[in-house]
């Protein structure tokens, strides 16, 4: 007989109706700089607009998934690419990250978080749906709510369907009383009909765009937005012609402002720059700030709102020789010390040799220390190549309470405009008038000239235009090319284009573990 006692499952724990939000002070319908100051009881909330918003900033808090945590999308995906090994201290730091990167991972030490943390935003959605009806509240602004909810649910749900792929599609809060050990997996091809259904229907109900005056709407999910998730969810399933629609409508014309706003940033290095948020080519940001003043003891709970990218990626022990006297000052840069993840490989950093785009992309610590100017310890698989866009100066510590490693406040686009050019143009097949226009637009953004459209051409510039941003692993997979590209760092083609289940999920359920593992 099953212990309906044991609650050693975070699917089926998140998914109770008692599931605690962290409890949210917002001003001003704000989503960036929230404070988490404790939990509150769902049974009694949901009762004004002002709740109903709090329990909404809860389902976006999961995006921080992306970039947030010790276990966040990036740096796990960027090491197990062709682009980016695992790196850190050494080769048992972080075991999922470096079985990942070696294709040696396995349920026991596959990160657990990565399946129950999208769990919890979607248990977080559910609740949201069933209580927000009877929230006394503009009903303008209900609607608007709860398509908010149901292409954030429909996001979390796809990035479970790309790493897991077999998952339970659950569309309601479980109760105490539910039999959740029983939830079985259902067929992926259902759950991408239910959150393809779902951003559709929700669309309509969403503010066509966000002026970036609007500070205290940036960030959230607009008609824009939810058409470049649809369009990527769409590309993932197949169903090419659907996804090139969305992301017509996206994109507009190549190289000019769309009917949403989203335009190409002039300066490609100014992408990364921390202060440049929500500029015109951002369609779907993570927000960070130091303001949580987050700390060892909460880190990764949802209650610390750092980039976490920024301190994983950054250089072991970085230091700056003083110049000997009569010489001139040291002109590299004021890094701060970080834990040494993702250095980039030889093969990424030839590959983008003569690529305007090289220098914002991959900082050359090897060079610099060759000439002198710098110190640094060498991680585990160190190649003195490093990742520049998330690079954190000594300017971008935090002068707020908490540990400064744990408090940068680079946000990171998880969608930009450059992506869903070049999706658009793979979704036509790399062929065409308007995929050509599209691939042109992202090279002449940095000076280059244009080159025949094929796919090929268009998986070149993915991989040169975004590096390091954790698209590249998912790629190869979706383009069948991971077999080739990954199977010297022993990728093994029927399994590893999937992840294993946490073995905890497991554990008396119904649920059944990926093949090959």
């Amino acid at each position: 007989m099953k212990n309906k006692r044991f609650i050693y499952k975070s699917l089926s724990v998140l998914l109770l109706s008692g599931i605690g939000f962290g409890a949210i002070s917002c001003n001003n319908s704000n989503l960036e700089d929230v404070q988490n100051s404790g939990t509150f009881e769902p049974d009694n909330y949901f009762r004004n607009e002002a709740e109903s918003f709090s329990g909404l900033v809860a389902v976006y808090d999961m995006l921080r998934k992306y970039s947030g945590g010790f276990e966040n999308e990036v740096t796990f995906f960027n090491g197990a690419s062709d682009d980016f090994f695992s790196g850190g201290g050494s080769s048992t730091d972080g075991a999922g990250i470096q079985g990942f990167s070696n294709y040696t991972i396995n349920p026991i030490i596959m990160p657990p978080s990565y399946w129950k943390d999208y769990y919890q935003g979607i248990a977080k959605a559910n609740l949201l749906f069933e209580r927000i009806p009877n929230s006394n509240m503009d009903e303008q602004k209900r609607k608007r709510f709860i398509a908010e909810a149901k292409v954030l649910r429909s996001l979390y749900y796809f990035e479970l369907l790309r790493m897991f792929k077999n998952i339970p599609l659950i569309l309601k809060p479980i109760k105490y009383d539910d039999d959740y050990y029983n939830i079985p997996q259902a067929k992926p091809e259902d759950v991408y009909a239910q959150i393809e259904s779902d951003i559709v229907s929700a669309i309509n109900d969403l503010p066509v765009s966000i002026a970036s005056t609007n500070k205290s709407e940036l960030g959230r999910i607009t008609q824009g937005s939810a058409r470049a998730i649809l369009g990527k969810i769409y590309l993932y399933d197949k169903k090419n012609t659907e996804a090139a629609t969305q992301f017509a409508m996206v994109n507009g014309t190549p190289g000019a402002t769309s009917q949403y706003g989203y335009k190409l940033v002039a300066n490609f290095a100014d992408l990364w720059v921390v202060n440049n948020k929500f500029t015109s080519e951002s369609i779907l940001e993570v927000m960070h700030t130091n303001k949580s003043n987050a700390d060892w003891a909460f880190w990764g709970s949802g209650k610390d709102e750092g980039n976490t990218v920024n301190q994983m990626v950054a250089i072991i022990s970085y230091g700056k020789v003083a110049p000997a006297p009569g010489q001139p000052a040291n002109n590299a840069p004021d890094i701060y010390k970080g834990w040494g993840f993702n250095p980039a490989t030889e093969d990424l950093f030839n590959f983008m040799q003569g690529d305007p785009r090289l220098s914002a992309t991959i900082f050359n610590a090897k060079q610099l220390k060759q000439d002198g100017k710098i110190t640094y310890t060498p991680g585990f698989k160190d190649t003195g190549y490093f990742l520049q866009k998330f690079l954190p100066t000594n300017a971008d510590k935090s002068t707020e309470p908490g540990a400064t490693e744990l408090n940068f406040r680079q946000n990171f686009m998880a969608i930009r405009l450059a992506d869903t050019y070049l999706m658009e143009a793979e979704a036509l097949g790399g062929s065409g008038a308007r995929a050509q226009a599209l691939l042109d637009a992202v090279r002449a953004r940095v000076g280059l000239a244009s080159v025949p459209v094929s796919m090929q051409a268009i998986k070149d510039e993915r991989r040169r235009e975004l590096a390091g941003e954790g698209h590249r692993w998912f790629d190869l997979v979706r383009w069948g090319d991971a077999p080739a590209k990954l199977g010297a760092r022993g990728f093994v083609a029927g399994k590893n284009e999937i992840l294993p289940i946490p073995f905890n999920e497991l554990v008396n359920t119904a649920l059944k573990q990926n093949p090959g593992y």
